[in-house]
């Protein structure tokens, strides 16, 4: 029998959003996979009411909580690194507006990330081209636009970058007005170069 009462519910999403967090620290599972899996192993159920499903924040939450006790030095290593790289690459498409988000800005990356850029371009083929024209190899898919289902899917350049995977997101520059609004949490959505620039510098100045 499915608890009913708002503290059992609260208590309900608390346990499937730690076990979605530990397998996506652990595995590299996407949230929605997570979500799922940890729902079916938490309730015993594959379709649950959606008022016991945590929401991606709270989600999050849990995988940061989980990086500081378990991840340590290594972590933070990782962490650094991806950012590092991700700067790199912000640079070198500076022309197209580039901006970072998911788990390397919010601080949850680990083994399993890659670095997510989302680009403000006129032409998705401008950017096409000058990676070619770099020789740098490219894989081209979709992704659902950060505005939600009501708009079409936006093309997604992925590709190594010393190293490690890059996917950014081709998104018209008009689609950058209104983006850069925080989310529920007070915590940026996405940042440009500058601003991840300086998050690298605060986060190197409390580590000392």
């Amino acid at each position: 029998m499915m608890p009913n009462q708002n503290n059992d519910l609260l208590q309900l999403r608390a346990e499937i959003a730690l076990v979605a967090a530990r397998m996506i620290a652990q595995d590299g599972a996407d949230y929605g996979t997570a979500r799922r899996k940890a729902a079916r192993q938490v309730l015993g159920v594959d379709q649950p009411k959606p008022n016991m499903m945590p929401d991606d924040v709270q989600i999050e939450d849990e995988v940061r909580k989980y990086q500081a006790l378990f991840g340590g030095a290594a972590h933070a290593e990782r962490l650094l690194h991806l950012r590092e790289t991700a700067l790199a690459v912000m640079e070198a498409l500076s022309d197209f507006n580039p901006y970072i988000t998911g788990a390397v800005l919010n601080g949850t990356a680990g083994e399993h990330d890659d670095i997510h850029l989302q680009l403000f371009a006129d032409s998705a083929k401008e950017v096409q081209i000058y990676l070619l024209n770099r020789n740098v190899n490219i894989d081209i898919s979709e992704t659902p636009h950060f505005k939600g289902g009501r708009h079409a899917p936006v093309e997604t350049v992925s590709f190594p970058w010393m190293k490690e995977m890059v996917h950014a997101e081709l998104y018209e520059y008009q689609d950058l007005r209104g983006a850069l609004k925080p989310r529920a949490d007070g915590r940026p959505q996405r940042l440009d170069a500058a601003g991840l620039r300086a998050l690298i510098a605060a986060e190197a100045a409390q580590d000392q």
